[in-house]
């Protein structure tokens, strides 16, 4: 993923393969000191700020394009009237994933912040202070960011993936019905080629995208959200005949027909913006955060449409994986924790974030108000939460230097001459690595 789109696009968990080592390369030296729930300078040790007295409140977020634009701020305008003498001040990182990390490293984290996702939970408790357990009433990945049963970090959205389609390109290429199969999805795309329109905005170029077509289609078939994790079981987790090899195999069978762009090797994510609004292209297989970007991009919204991806020839059920977004929390060296929390409630709850970000809400109990994910929830999708990483699929994969989540090997698997011997290759290293990660006797059999 390129560093701009990083901060458009709402960044979840690219090259967390090297999440482990990164985090003890840049945090050496500190010490984990278990469950400081009740620890001195806790947020109930700051008083909130009263009328006759201003408090600065600095947020640090990856969102440069909102606080550009005046998205934050008028967040702000609404937490400063329920809070009088507070004053919301952004402070947005370019390059958020490797910025925040040297603000760590001196302490320099503001008030409330975005949990860095190559943290380990291990070391939130050296930076981050507990969240009060009521915050997480109803609240997807709730324990995403514990340590030891404290929790650190909120998730600030959701987000799943499917078809985002131009309707004015569907009409136009004469495609009267919806895909729901894998057929009728390969169907639409020979139609829409044939009226000249990109069927499918892959993004080859972009790299970041491919992961769609990878790790995260293969949650979407499989319907279990272990699934990665699982990998750390088996010598050989590559196959052309499991949900990896037919994933791969829907996205070769796309680039062999002409079915994407025709540029796949320039890094055109903006352009393709444009292209699906105008619709120049007609798809995307991606997260419903890229709906409101489409619509900021020139599209009307009713052009919109957001379905489940097709990705077999069964009619009915279809699996929808969910995944979070950037975890908010409180820096365990903020001088006004209680007010920042009270941010981090509002931010999540009441801010209007979740719709204005494309996003599904975190609170279970809540719904989206955005047609398109209206659209989306019609064909009553069952949602499957992602599961974290488990330390030895991060250490195997680390060892095998897989970065997942990077798009980087979907790239290579997508135009190999011949899937099979790449993923004979794959699994052999991930076999080796697997045994010295564990322990394992090399020559035992699975």
């Amino acid at each position: 993923m390129r560093n701009a789109e990083r901060n458009r696009r709402t960044p979840r968990m690219a090259g967390i393969a090297g999440a482990a080592l990164m985090s003890s390369l840049l945090l050496a030296g500190c010490n984990s000191s278990g469950d400081n729930r009740h620890q001195a300078g806790s947020s109930t040790n700051n008083p909130a700020p009263t009328a006759d007295k201003t408090t600065t409140l600095t947020v640090l977020t990856n969102r440069v394009d909102l606080a550009e634009n005046g998205v934050l701020q008028k967040y702000a305008d609404k937490f400063e009237a329920k809070h009088p003498g507070t004053h919301v001040a952004f402070e947005g990182l370019t390059n958020y994933a490797s910025d925040i990390m040297a603000r760590l490293s001196t302490r320099s984290m503001g008030d409330a912040l975005l949990v860095p996702n190559n943290l380990t939970n291990e070391d939130l408790v050296n930076y981050f202070e507990p969240l009060k357990d009521s915050m997480f009433d109803h609240i997807r990945f709730a324990d995403f960011k514990a340590y030891r049963g404290v929790r650190y970090g909120i998730s600030t959205g959701a987000s799943t993936e499917g078809l985002v389609y131009n309707k004015k390109a569907f009409r136009e290429a004469g495609i009267t019905v919806l895909p729901q199969t894998l057929d009728e999805f390969y169907a639409a795309c020979a139609k829409l080629k044939q009226a000249g329109i990109i069927p499918v905005y892959v993004n080859y170029g972009a790299q970041w995208p491919m992961s769609s077509w990878g790790e995260n289609l293969v949650g979407f078939m499989t319907g279990n959200p272990n699934y990665l994790n699982q990998m750390a079981e088996t010598d050989q987790p590559w196959s052309i005949d499991n949900p990896w090899g037919q994933a791969i195999t829907i996205l070769r069978t796309l680039i062999q027909k002409g079915y994407t762009e025709k540029d796949l090797f320039t890094n055109n994510w903006e352009l393709s913006k444009s292209e699906v609004a105008s619709g120049h292209a007609g798809m995307y297989f991606i997260g419903n955060w890229v709906i409101n970007q489409v619509i900021e991009a020139g599209a009307k919204s009713d052009d919109v449409g957001f379905i489940p991806f097709p990705y077999d020839n069964k009619r009915g059920k279809r699996y929808a994986q969910l995944s979070p977004d950037y975890f908010l929390g409180v820096s365990k060296f903020s001088e006004n924790k209680q007010l920042a929390e009270e941010w981090v409630d509002f931010f999540v709850n009441e801010s209007g974030y979740v719709n204005d970000s494309g996003f599904l809400p975190v609170d279970e109990t809540k719904t989206s108000s955005m047609p398109q994910i209206q659209q989306f929830e019609s064909y009553k999708p069952t949602y499957v939460e992602r599961q974290p990483p488990t330390d030895d699929f991060l250490n195997i994969s680390a060892k095998v230097q897989i970065a997942f989540w990077t798009g980087d090997d979907i790239q290579r698997w997508a135009v190999a001459k011949d899937l099979k011997t790449e993923f004979q290759t794959y699994n052999e290293l991930w076999k080796q690595a697997r045994h010295e990660v564990l322990g394992l006797d090399a020559t035992a059999k699975r």
